[in-house]
């Protein structure tokens, strides 16, 4: 008897401890409709499922009440209307675009479109459940299902039989595998089945997702503590979900037109003398640059707000004649503040107690390039407003673009304590729940006080650290990368998974941040960064110099050319941005945004490839092959420079000399051009050059014009035409549309591009002159607000 007693309680305690180590959301107990969704009292947890819009369901899962907070949200539940069914054992939520079914035993999620079709469900199994405080949601894999997104992560495009993790990392030098890097955006898209679907998770403390990786049941997320907090977009095409995502979390403002322009950086340039001869070489070549950078060698002893006398004796007039040469200058900030007796900004910091601190209220310190230093908690709203304030200095001497680096945070060891903490809006928290979103309230910090100190001109702001939401504040680089033919082709994945994934104004450190470039990868990385929002060489101290003309006069010839090119693209290129600015559509598109379900994008071979703006196709191609292999997905292509054409859903061989990058422009493609510049604010002839590609169909293009510099265009000083072309009627419109402002040009000059029968054209019913040279035709037409052309 004493034997089965013991048995039995063994077998009880077992089974406690196997509860224990994997609890389940449990059974529905009972539900209450609210005004924007159902809130269910569970066995073991409440959920709530709310409508944002009539795609967007948000899942919040917690075994306890907490405050509702969000640094990357901006969105509030919208009043959309939907309806709210008990049918037998499970419930339904339902709007005119989607329906959550909720299974009330146990308690599980399926996600369907308006046709009824699955697009998301729980693993039948496990669904939410918590392993001590860490809480994951399983998810069943769908057939041949596919994930792309989840922003700065290396491997391929389709993310399936891989797990990554979320927690922002100083990783110099990272392997093409490597992971984690420096940004967390635990946002990614499915597709599978000719359907798509997108899942935000939106908790700061590391998470990790597994597509399949070790397993062949299920896909999974996880957070290390806090709540199952995320938001399921059900949209029926991968540019309406990122409509949707950059709905909840925000979208891009016009960047300053200077900051599109060539910029040129190292660590570092110094001292003064070296920085006016290499801005003068610039000029003196007629090489187009607009930027030039100082890195952390610029400051007394690494000391932020700060200048080297030494290095550095005038930087106010040192400031004036660079900008007398057309240059802007971005400096480095870092958030470590030197302990210093004197120092201005750490006695300020100390006295008012805007450093992180320990929980028996000692300041945090930690060693940076300063040496020992604090961090400001940018998690408080005083903090923010002081460090913003303290780029006054900066600002009056005519400094206009900002740096976040070294803001993971990072420091020697790279391992902050899990328990110092954070004011979290006036929610202490521990640096768990704040480290992924450092580097993003640091950005913020300082967007929101240059924005205050510059008169209304628009600030240039660039991070490494950031979280979901960050494409708000401030452009993204990818940090320490390196010098190889295979990190200049991860760096165009890297730079389309961050677009895929909310974030428009990236780019990469071109060149290689470490190791030595070849002439050639130099020359190939610049054809490729030609093409990229974000367009920077950066380069290791102690690496050989990265200037065009550093490789030989060939090299400079191409780069050159490669550089012109840039900046007569900028008309296109700014247009995008606006279409980017009003939804959240990136610059750089990933093949699969508009190919989603053509299997030849997601091959390693052809994974690379992207669409800059619409209709330019890029395929980025080591610097080694004069020949490569391509594939065209469906249309009609043209070879720029060439005029080849070639049909589309299909692999071609093409050349891939140092000169011409393969780049193809799209049937129908509308193209606006400039004149070429040596910089941004100088000025361009009055002709705008508009190149029309032949296409079947009917294509549209949103030109946008702003002064490029303050913020007028939001209150209406800007131009906005549509520019439209009809491949069957064989007509071109051009007509104003919205703002105030008169255009730049006077005149537009029509590039027509594989247009044989082309002999009689009239404008607005009238016969302009027409030039034909080769394949191409122009004509040239006074700008009004409207210009119909047919023939």
């Amino acid at each position: 008897m004493k034997r089965l007693h013991f048995t039995f309680l063994f077998l009880f305690c077992h089974l406690l401890q196997a509860q224990h180590l994997n609890e389940s959301l449990g059974s529905l107990k009972e539900f209450k409709k609210t005004d924007s969704g159902v809130r269910i009292e569970a066995s073991n947890a409440v959920l709530e499922a709310t409508v944002y819009s009539s795609s967007i369901i948000r899942i919040r899962i917690s075994k306890e009440e907490s405050k509702d907070f969000s640094y990357a949200m901006i969105a509030s539940p919208s009043t959309t209307k939907f309806d709210l069914k008990e049918v037998q054992d499970r419930i339904e939520l339902i709007t005119d675009s989607v329906r959550l079914s909720i299974q009330k035993t146990p308690l599980r999620i399926r996600f369907f479109n308006k046709q009824g079709q699955i697009l998301n469900e729980d693993d039948p199994a496990f669904g939410t459940s918590w392993i001590g405080n860490e809480v994951t949601t399983y998810k069943r894999l769908q057939k041949g299902e596919r994930f792309i997104g989840l922003g700065e992560k290396t491997g391929n495009l389709d993310r399936r039989g891989r797990a990554y993790v979320n927690w922002n990392n100083d990783y110099y030098g990272y392997p093409l595998n490597g992971d984690p890097l420096y940004q967390s955006t635990p946002f990614y898209i499915g597709i599978h089945n000719q359907r798509t679907y997108g899942l935000f998770l939106d908790n700061t403390y590391r998470t990790t997702f597994n597509f399949g990786a070790s397993n062949d049941r299920f896909s999974s997320f996880a957070a290390e503590d806090g709540e199952m907090n995320y938001y399921l977009i059900g949209n029926s095409n991968i540019p309406e979900i990122i409509k949707s995502y950059t709905q909840l979390t925000g979208r891009t403002e016009m960047p300053p037109l200077w900051s599109l322009g060539f910029q040129q950086c190292r660590y570092s340039y110094y001292p003064y003398y070296k920085v006016m001869a290499m801005a003068r070489n610039f000029r003196e070549r007629k090489i187009p640059a607009d930027v030039i950078y100082f890195d952390i060698h610029y400051m007394d002893a690494y000391k932020v707000f700060s200048w080297d006398t030494t290095r550095f004796p005038d930087p106010l007039k040192m400031l004036k004649e660079l900008k007398d040469l057309g240059f802007h200058v971005v400096v480095i900030i870092d958030p470590g503040i030197k302990v210093e007796e004197k120092y201005a900004a750490y006695m300020s910091g100390l006295k008012d107690k805007y450093f992180v601190r320990y929980p028996d209220d000692s300041v945090y310190t930690a060693e940076v390039w300063p040496s020992w230093s604090h961090f400001p908690d940018f998690t408080s709203p005083k903090v923010r407003e002081w460090w913003g304030a303290q780029f006054k200095s900066y600002v009056d001497q005519g400094v206009d673009g900002f740096w976040n680096d070294m803001n993971e945070p990072a420091s020697w060891g790279n391992k902050p304590p899990e328990l110092i903490e954070f004011d979290f809006e006036g929610n202490k928290s521990t640096h768990k729940r704040a480290h992924n979103v450092y580097g993003m309230q640091m950005t913020r910090a300082t967007a929101e006080g240059t924005k205050k100190l510059m008169g209304g001109r628009r600030p240039f702001i660039l991070t490494r650290a950031g979280y979901s939401g960050i494409q708000r504040y401030s452009s993204v680089w990818t940090g320490d990368n390196v010098a190889s033919d295979e990190h200049m082709l991860l760096g165009t994945r890297l730079v389309n998974s961050m677009g895929i994934s909310g974030i428009p104004f990236t780019g990469t450190d071109i060149g290689g941040f470490a190791g030595e470039p070849s002439p050639e990868l130099y020359q190939r990385w610049m054809s490729i960064g030609a093409f990229t929002p974000f367009f920077r060489v950066h380069s290791m101290i102690g690496s050989k110099d990265r200037e065009p003309w550093s490789f030989g006069e060939d090299v400079e010839a191409n780069v050159k050319a490669i550089l012109e090119r840039r900046y007569q693209l900028l008309p296109y290129l700014y247009s995008c941005f606006f279409e980017s600015s009003q939804s959240g559509i990136p610059i750089n598109r990933s093949l699969a945004i508009h190919y989603t379900h053509d299997p030849f994008i997601y091959l390693p071979e052809y994974q690379n490839e992207f669409l800059f703006g619409p209709s330019i196709l890029v395929a980025p191609v080591p610097s080694t092959q004069r020949y490569s292999k391509i594939y065209l997905p469906e249309g009609t292509w043209y070879r720029w420079g060439s005029d080849e054409m070639c049909k589309g859903k299909s692999e071609i061989i093409t050349s891939s000399t140092l000169d011409s990058l393969p780049v193809f422009m799209k049937g129908g493609a509308i193209i606006p051009i400039q004149s070429t510049l040596q910089y941004t604010d100088q000025k361009t002839t009055d002709t705008l050059y508009v190149h029309i590609y032949n296409g079947k169909t009917k294509t549209s293009f949103t030109y946008y014009e702003d002064d490029g510099k303050t913020y007028d265009y939001q209150s209406g000083k800007f131009l906005k035409a549509e520019l439209t072309f009809d491949g069957k009627q064989k007509t071109f419109t051009w007509e104003k549309k919205e703002g105030t402002m008169a255009s730049k040009f006077k005149t537009i000059q029509l590039v027509c591009h594989g247009f044989d029968q082309f002999t009689q054209v009239k404008v607005q019913d009238k016969a302009p002159k027409l030039s034909i040279s080769g394949k191409v035709k122009t004509l040239t037409i006074p700008l009004t607000d409207r210009i119909t052309t047919k023939w």
